[in-house]
């Protein structure tokens, strides 16, 4: 687990006891357009089988989240991005990008993908790039 204080005052944590998981289960059930309806327990659940990186304010408010869900061998997924709208407009997405890249670079990960709708900016200053073959990619049970 890592715990770390920035000079923009807040504190990244990658200890899942730290998590305020009903407020988690707020941001992403209810204001999250990839993630609306998501169940309480379906929230424990992927917490529990993930990274988990969580930003907190001066105060120890939480106001940011993400998840990676990895073997920590070849492959990592990061999800679940959610900076609290107060907080937006920071860096704060970047910010937990460039934890997750730090995090798994130990790993030496082939892979390490994300989806976003809107935010390609926010990855791009964390070195994400477009997926090169996207017509090599392929979903199961995809939604929407």
């Amino acid at each position: 687990m890592i715990t770390s204080s920035g000079s923009s005052g807040y504190e990244l944590s990658t200890d899942p006891a730290r998590l305020d998981v009903a407020l988690v289960h707020r941001w992403l059930s209810t204001d999250a357009y990839w993630a609306l309806g998501r169940t309480r327990e379906t929230v424990e659940a992927s917490i529990r089988g993930s990274l988990n990186f969580a930003l907190f304010d001066a105060t120890g408010e939480q106001v940011a989240y993400a998840r990676v869900v990895t073997d920590r061998a070849t492959f990592a997924w990061l999800c679940d991005v959610y900076v609290t709208p107060g907080h937006r407009g920071r860096g704060l997405g970047t910010r937990l990008a460039e934890a997750v890249r730090e995090h798994l670079a130990p790993y030496r990960l082939k892979r390490v993908l994300l989806s976003t709708f809107d935010a390609h900016g926010v990855y791009a200053k964390a070195g994400f790039t477009p997926v090169p073959h996207p017509e090599n990619f392929m979903v199961l049970n995809a939604e929407g």
